[in-house]
């Protein structure tokens, strides 16, 4: 395992995170307390520090066992949270992303991780109601008091997180040094604004469902037909979708690595502030993806897999590549310009 300095911070994480949504079976779908210490173990026994929970997961659940399985040795871990989702569905202030919310949520997360600080708070998802501003106080205030030490935001349009970084630059603020976002092979809308924003503010990007689900793994190729019709409405199912879960697998078949493996190194290739989170319901499939920070994909693999799940980046961007247009911005001889500043 490999480390990474955290956005523009001296913070080190390890270049996988541990996604611990799999805590906890209030889901019906996660782990027991006993399996999730294991796939917990041997994340850590891999090398890997950085740990990622939140307020909702599994109604706290998840928090309750990333605390006990910290703390003997607390300062070792990298632990990150979240706020924003509600705690109550039916209380109006037990969510979003005002400050109420906010210093309620991380007083609960506290008892429930054991410990008196956070290392990085996300704020999870944009409310479109809370004034940044506000919000932008609030995180000071929670580092200023020791509770947290640094923030990140999750989930929250390109432009929205790049105004906040320059409000809380300009006012001495603490500002977000991680993005986190989905991303992966069958989801890479995020290379049109969020991934080049991140990159020119310097922030860390942790990526969610780099397995899209476990799409990108083929077990929906193999599904019968009621897992077929169990799926209908799994945005992750199209033909789009199966056409890249089938080049990963003939990839997989082809190098020896599992399809997981290649999925989740080909977030670490194609760009390198992205750090994947990686979480399981059962230890074989934790060691199965650890495995991924061991293996490197060629440039013809790279190529094959960029190529069968590309995606249009939309206008300006477009618009703004088409050689006609770069003519009319730089002019004829803009070819002869060297980019690189003096």
């Amino acid at each position: 395992m490999q480390y990474k300095v955290l956005g523009k911070t001296g913070l080190r994480v390890s270049e996988l995170s541990l996604g611990t949504m799999t805590f906890g079976e209030e889901w019906g779908w996660g782990a027991t307390k006993e399996e999730s210490k294991k796939i917990f173990d041997a994340y850590v026994n891999a090398g890997g520090n950085f740990v990622d929970t939140a307020n909702r997961y599994t109604e706290g659940t998840s928090e309750n066992y990333v605390g006990d399985f910290i703390a003997h040795d607390r300062d070792h871990f990298v632990l990150a949270t979240k706020y924003s989702l509600y705690d109550k569905p039916d209380d109006v202030n037990y969510a979003g992303n005002h400050r109420k919310n906010m210093m309620r949520s991380v007083e609960a997360s506290l008892k429930r991780l054991k410990t008196d600080h956070i290392d990085v708070l996300y704020l999870h998802a944009w409310d479109f109601q809370t004034p940044t501003e506000e919000i932008l106080r609030g995180i000071d205030d929670l580092v200023r008091s020791g509770k947290i030490l640094y923030a990140g935001i999750s989930d929250t349009p390109a432009w929205i997180v790049s105004e906040a970084n320059a409000i809380a630059d300009l006012r001495g603020w603490t500002r977000f040094n991680a993005l986190q976002v989905e991303y992966s092979l069958i989801e890479r809308t995020t290379e049109r604004d969020l991934l080049p924003m991140a990159k020119a503010g310097d922030l860390a990007v942790t990526a969610w469902a780099p397995l899209a689900g476990g799409a990108l793994t083929g077990k929906y190729l193999k599904a019968n037909n009621d897992d077929k019709r169990m799926e209908a409405d799994n945005p992750r199912l199209s033909e789009r979708n199966n056409k890249i879960a089938k080049a990963v697998v003939n990839l997989a078949s082809e190098t020896g690595y599992s399809p997981a493996q290649i999925a989740i190194r080909w977030t670490m290739q194609k760009n390198q502030v992205v750090i994947p989170i990686v979480g399981a319901r059962k230890l074989k499939q934790m060691q199965d993806s650890l495995d991924a920070v061991n293996i490197e994909l060629d440039k013809e693999q790279m190529h094959q897999l960029n190529k069968v799940s590309a995606v249009a980046l939309g206008f300006p961007h477009e618009f703004l590549k088409q050689d006609r247009i770069k003519g009319f911005v730089l002019s004829e001889k803009g070819d002869q310009i060297d980019n690189h500043r003096t």
